[in-house]
């Protein structure tokens, strides 16, 4: 999330006016491959290094 919507937000949180409500839970969650995590890792930090481009956290 952003504080796109919420200019000045410091806590970047996005604020509702209800509760969240949980309505599950993933049971069968399948990791990924540790190669496919490091070539994940070495494309964000591609992107990090490259001035064009903004990670907006």
């Amino acid at each position: 999330m952003t504080d796109k919507k919420f200019p000045g937000n410091p806590t970047r949180s996005y604020r509702s006016t209800a509760p969240l409500r949980v309505v599950g839970e993933v049971t069968d969650w399948t990791r990924q491959a540790p190669e496919a995590l490091q070539a994940w890792k070495e494309r964000l930090a591609a992107l990090r290094a490259d001035e064009r481009g903004e990670i907006i956290n």
